[in-house]
């Protein structure tokens, strides 16, 4: 099997099977040969366990991810790759490669189906452009993963595992902490890519939650006061959720005395168990906001 983080082996590959990077898919291959190896080693995968791994490229950490895993399942959305994938990954039985969209793909069904009895991780280098949408669905989807390792864009990476009341922190921020434990794991250089990025990427791993860290009422609710809060993030909360979710001022001021939450604070500085006692004091078991304006 050829070096296949070797630019020569690329471009030969590629080149037979005339293939051209995509702007539009966010193609972008590994040539720095110590990523892989060390997004494998820190993905949690053990002989016994299976992996889904989004976006193979032309099969680098899938290959790394076969020498550590029971089963490899690839989803790749790119026809072009699939004869690619045929030639460097043939031979390896362990792996199975799907045609489908990440964000379309019955990812339920495809985990009863290829990993019975098997605990199951996820690890990809994911293309930046899609980056929350996979990271979310996967969460929100409640899949059983225990684990989901990806690389992502540095600035991507420092959001999505920020501390809640840092500035760094978003409404992004908050789902992922709601549902996973995030850390970053290591960086990556620009300079690892073939066609190099313009910015440098981070591996990050999201250990999902048996329980998220709050009980809350409604999840709806809750997400809506999340998403409501962050929505003006120059504005203080109160006034952000006052608009986002067209509450009158007094009514979600009442909600943040009642929670023993100062009425100048911005949504950067609240914790967990401040947006769950705000979206219990502000939504009734019907799922609407108290007070809401007609629209």
């Amino acid at each position: 099997m050829p070096q296949l983080w070797k630019i020569g082996s690329i471009k030969d590959i590629l080149s037979r099977h005339g293939f051209t990077f995509s702007k539009a898919l966010g193609q972008n291959f590994l040539i720095n040969p110590t990523v892989c190896p060390r997004m494998a080693e820190v993905s949690g995968v053990t002989p016994d366990s299976g992996v889904i791994e989004v976006g193979p490229g032309i099969g680098v950490l899938t290959a790394e991810l076969s020498k550590r895993a029971r089963k490899v399942v690839a989803i790749e959305l790119d026809d072009r790759l699939l004869p690619v994938l045929e030639e460097t990954l043939g031979g390896r039985e362990n792996v199975t490669v799907v045609h489908g969209d990440i964000l379309k793909i019955d990812l339920k069904g495809l985990i009863e189906r290829e990993f019975a009895g098997m605990e199951v991780c996820l690890c990809a280098n994911l293309p930046y452009y899609i980056t929350s949408q996979v990271i979310m669905r996967l969460l929100e989807e409640r899949l059983p993963l225990r684990s989901i390792t990806v690389m992502v864009q540095k600035e991507a990476a420092a959001r999505l595992c920020a501390p809640l009341g840092s500035r760094e922190c978003g409404a992004v921020t908050v789902a992922v902490r709601y549902f996973s434990e995030p850390r970053v794991v290591f960086g990556v250089s620009a300079g690892s890519f073939l066609p190099a990025p313009k910015v440098d990427s981070a591996v990050i791993q999201l250990a999902v939650r048996e329980r998220p860290p709050v009980e809350v009422e409604s999840e709806r609710a809750f997400f809506r006061v999340v998403k409501a809060a962050f929505a003006g993030r120059r504005k203080t909360a109160v006034n952000s959720l006052s608009m986002n979710l067209g509450l009158p001022k007094e009514t979600v001021s009442a909600a943040f005395e009642g929670a023993g939450i100062a009425s100048t604070v911005r949504a950067e500085n609240f914790s967990m168990e401040q947006l769950a006692a705000l979206a219990a004091a502000l939504f009734p078991q019907t799922g609407s906001p108290q007070g809401e304006k007609e629209r």
